[in-house]
């Protein structure tokens, strides 16, 4: 399926939150969209996806720490994300919008739909899971993830498969597209992963109210779907959508065929 659109312009923003620039770039027009990424995931890596979202006012920010936002003086808790993301509507004069997150974005998604749920309308959680009491996915695939000589450009795309799983395990070429990159620093690499420690969001997640949309692949080795069929029972209006064959960048690397599936949920069908 093609894009319904052409590629929209994006706009660059530079915004002081707390005392930190914070880079974010919007894109469109329409109902907004807030995008939470990966672990190290840029905004950059949004511009596969923004063609297929006609409709709607995208919002993206690099987190603090990564890609060109500054680095926080202590680590931030999930919450502390969570509101960060509050912040950055907040500057934009946007009162509430939909929320989309993917992998790690899908956990700051979740903390903020039940922390702030009057600024969050629909959610939409993809490849993530609930933190602590997962399902864990593969050893291979989690070792790769962590090691930092796994995201050196020539390396990426040799494990990628491995890693990533879905497309990347037959089309590994496709990752050199991508804007995934490890932090360049020991430090901001300690900073982005400490809001999982000790994080789950199983306990409140039956308090989460808004209408959510769970996407997973079937061959996703780092957050295996069986979390995502798990998230879907314990939320009162989740639906999930398996998509075959799909690995941990299902968003991005088949964004033909899961943008549609996303917008007609957020379009409220």
């Amino acid at each position: 399926m093609a894009p319904t659109a052409s590629v929209p312009r994006v706009t660059d923003v530079q915004l002081m939150i707390r005392g930190l620039r914070i880079h974010a770039q919007t894109a469109g027009d329409g109902e907004p969209l807030l995008l939470y990424s990966g672990i190290w995931g840029e905004v950059q890596l949004w511009q596969p996806l923004l063609p297929y979202l006609a409709g709607f006012r995208t919002i993206a920010f690099d987190p603090p720490g990564i890609g060109r936002s500054e680095m926080p003086p202590f680590p931030l808790r999930m919450r502390q994300l969570a509101r960060f993301g509050a912040m950055v509507l907040d500057e934009l004069g946007v009162q509430s919008a939909h929320v989309l997150g993917a992998s790690f974005g899908g956990a700051v998604a979740q903390q903020m739909a039940f922390s702030y749920p009057r600024r969050v309308r629909r959610v939409v959680l993809v490849s993530t899971s609930f933190g602590g009491f997962a399902v864990p996915g593969d050893l291979a695939a989690f070792w790769h993830f962590m090691q930092p000589g796994s995201y050196h450009p020539v390396r990426l795309e040799k494990v990628a498969g491995t890693m990533f799983g879905g497309r990347m395990r037959t089309e590994p070429e496709l990752v050199r597209s991508m804007h995934i990159r490890r932090p360049t620093n020991i430090m901001a690499g300690m900073y982005r992963m400490a809001p999982l420690i000790g994080w789950t969001s199983l306990p409140w997640l039956c308090a989460v109210r808004q209408p959510t949309l769970i996407v997973c692949g079937d061959d996703d080795p780092i957050t295996p779907v069986v979390n995502h069929r798990i998230i879907a029972s314990v939320m009162p209006n989740a639906s999930i959508c398996v998509v075959k064959g799909g690995g941990h960048l299902v968003l991005v690397d088949s964004a033909a065929e899961v943008a549609p599936v996303i917008t007609k949920f957020l379009g409220g069908a």
